[in-house]
This record gives structure tokens, C-alpha cells and sequence, in this order.
């Protein structure tokens, strides 16, 4: 029988006090408030810690080393206090038979109650034999695998929709883990790696209410992946006042200008990038003076040129401090979905509604 993670992190000699602080900054940085700070202390108190096992398919482990480098929750009081860490073939001690009987004793003694992660997308070329862990196909062993759990994490833009080794002309006709796993929740935590905050905040929403976070229409957590990272990015300022970087290191780069003309994808990407950042909050590369790339999308690297200027976000004109808000998100709804053309039209009907108030109040006076 597994401890708590409370009972664990007590035996470490975690205070109490630090305890609850830890439940409160785990509950901010989810974005639950107050409530969800006494959710996440009830669930560490009186839930068990949940096996996970993680499998690692066709993949270059930039997800593995973004996971370790979490500041908060930190990997380590994750990976220690909160789960059960039952098989990870990069960062385990254990090796060859050992480390392949831990994986069959967790499969046995916890049937349908552990979390599967997978790292990596699955090739199918000639029956997946261009990725063969422990002596089998990763093919056969994520299939094997995922049986027996109760929800499938995919971290990374590699199990979430393919990415690098499924571009063009893919030799290994490599596929996300949602072509081979069909009979199972899948959250999806796509990035190229993923933020670390965002992956062991994922994990901790699933361990305190035992169910997978809400998704958007593509698997991934709304939490952190339901605003584009061009409406909170820094430089939107000089977006919507049409002053663009035209070349790198120009007087427009000095000044901190929009990097929109010189690639950057922020304005059709969903992510925390821009609220999150990376290295305990210190940086992000567009802060860092380098475009986004897309990389939480689907097929991102067979869209282009990362440096390429995408004309279809906007078109030339509409830039200037002359450009509403309004002007901006109509010119970009049809790249960047409906949500923007809601966001125009609410903005008209409470025009309206301004417009009726005041007549109303001039008749009554």
C-alpha cells in the first residue's frame, strides 16, 4: 500500500507550514484560486501516490530534461512526494531485465489505476522496427502498456502531433500516440519541449482531482494552452501600433518592436509562453528577441520558414495606430478561429447596448 504524498513529503521533514505554501503556489500557478489550494492539501493528505509509467518512443528527451528543470512544483518533490515513479528508462536506476520486471510488477499489481506518459511518437514503418526498447517495438509496447492505465499523458509536440521525425518525407512513418491509443483519456502537452511548469502542473491537476483537465478541441489543457501567446505577449503594444522588427538587429529590434514581420507564429499559437516564460520566469524567446515558432502547433515544422513574414495573419495596411483592436482580430479570425470574431461582435453588441443605455438615460433626465 502506497503512503500519501502528504505522509511522504512529512517523512522527508517538510513542515506543515511549508506544506500548505507549496498546496498555495502549486493552486496559483493552475490559476485555482484559494479553493483549489484546500483541494490540492486534501488530495496530497488522503490520496495515495499514483504510479506512472513513462515510456519513451522516437524522441530527442528535450521533454525528460524541460521536466527536470521545473521550479515549481519542483520535478524532484513531484517525482518523490507526489507520484510513483514506477518506469522511466532514462532517469531510473534500475536497467535491462530489472528495470523491464519493474514495468510488468506495475502493469500486474495496478491494473487500470496508473498513468501512462509517453515521450515520443510511435514509427510504423516495416512494424515499427526503427525503435525497439527493451527488446520489443515501441509499437508493441506502448499498445501493451496503455491496456492496463487509466489516462494517457502525451508530452511534447512529438507524441502530440508527430513533429520532427513525422515531417516530410517521414521515412519512419512515425504517427502521435492518438493514432495508436484510441480507448483511453489523452491529455496533450505539445511544445518543442513543453514548459516544465505546465507538465508538472498537468500532473498535479490530474493527481488532486483524479481526472484529466479540461481540453480544447485539439487535446490540450485550457488551462494553459486556451489563449494564443500573441494576447498577452509584451510587444502587442507595437503590434497593434504597427511597429514591426523589418530585419533582425535593425533599429526596430533595439527597440523591442513586434517580431511579427520577421516570422514570429505568436499570433496563431496556443500557449503559456508568454505568462509562464522559461528558467523560474526569467526569460522566453521572444523576450529574448527571437520570433516564436509555432512549436505547440500541429505540423510546425512543415509550415515553412520559421523567419518567413505570414502574410495571411495580416494583411499589409492594417497596421498603425490608426488599426482597432477590433480591425486587427476581424483581419486575423480567419487564420486564428472563431474566437476573435466572437470577440468583435460581443464588443459591438455592448456598443449597442451602450448606445441604448444613453438614450434611455437622456430621455429619463
Amino acid at each position: 500500500m502506497f503512503e500519501t504524498q502528504y505522509q511522504a513529503l512529512r517523512r522527508q521533514g517538510v513542515s506543515r507550514r511549508s506544506f500548505l505554501q507549496f498546496c498555495s503556489l502549486t493552486a496559483a500557478s493552475l490559476g485555482l484560486g484559494s479553493a483549489g489550494a484546500e483541494e490540492i492539501a486534501e488530495a496530497m493528505q488522503t490520496k495515495p501516490r499514483t504510479p506512472v509509467i513513462w515510456l519513451h518512443g522516437l524522441e530527442c528527451t528535450c521533454c525528460t530534461e524541460s521536466f527536470i528543470r521545473s521550479y515549481h512544483p519542483v520535478a524532484k518533490d513531484l517525482v518523490l512526494s507526489m507520484i510513483s515513479l514506477d518506469y522511466d528508462d532514462t532517469i531510473m536506476a534500475a536497467a535491462g531485465h530489472q528495470a523491464e520486471a519493474a514495468l510488468e510488477d506495475t502493469i500486474q499489481k495496478f491494473n487500470g489505476n496508473y498513468i501512462l506518459a509517453v515521450e515520443g511518437n510511435v514509427p510504423l514503418n516495416d512494424d515499427g522496427v526503427n525503435c525497439i526498447p527493451g527488446g520489443e517495438t515501441f509499437l508493441q509496447k506502448i499498445q501493451h502498456v496503455a491496456k492496463g492505465a487509466k489516462a494517457v499523458i502525451g508530452w511534447g509536440s512529438c507524441a502530440a502531433w508527430g513533429c520532427v521525425q513525422a515531417a516530410k518525407p517521414n521515412p519512419t512513418k512515425a504517427v502521435p500516440i492518438t493514432d495508436i491509443i484510441k480507448d483511453k483519456p489523452i491529455v496533450l502537452v505539445p511544445g518543442c519541449p513543453p514548459i516544465p511548469e505546465v507538465m508538472t502542473g498537468v500532473i498535479t491537476y490530474i493527481l488532486t482531482y483524479d481526472r484529466i483537465p479540461p481540453l480544447d478541441r485539439l487535446g490540450r489543457p485550457k488551462m494553459f494552452y486556451g489563449q494564443r501567446i500573441h494576447d498577452k505577449c509584451y510587444r502587442r503594444a507595437h503590434f497593434d501600433a504597427g511597429q514591426f522588427v523589418e530585419t533582425f538587429d535593425d533599429i526596430g529590434a533595439k527597440l523591442g518592436y513586434c517580431l511579427y514581420k520577421v516570422g514570429c507564429k505568436g499570433p496563431t499559437t496556443y500557449n503559456a509562453c508568454s505568462t509562464i516564460r522559461w528558467n523560474e520566469g526569467l526569460s522566453w524567446p521572444v523576450q529574448s528577441g527571437h520570433g516564436c515558432i509555432g512549436c505547440s502547433e500541429p505540423n510546425f515544422f512543415d509550415k515553412g520558414s520559421f523567419y518567413e513574414h505570414e502574410t495571411t495573419i495580416l494583411p499589409p495596411g492594417w497596421g498603425g495606430i490608426e488599426a482597432t483592436a477590433d480591425k486587427v482580430g476581424l483581419a486575423t479570425a480567419g487564420v486564428v478561429g472563431a474566437a476573435v470574431i466572437a470577440h468583435a461582435a460581443l464588443s459591438a453588441v455592448a456598443q449597442a447596448r451602450v448606445g441604448k443605455s444613453n438614450k434611455e438615460i437622456g430621455r429619463k433626465e
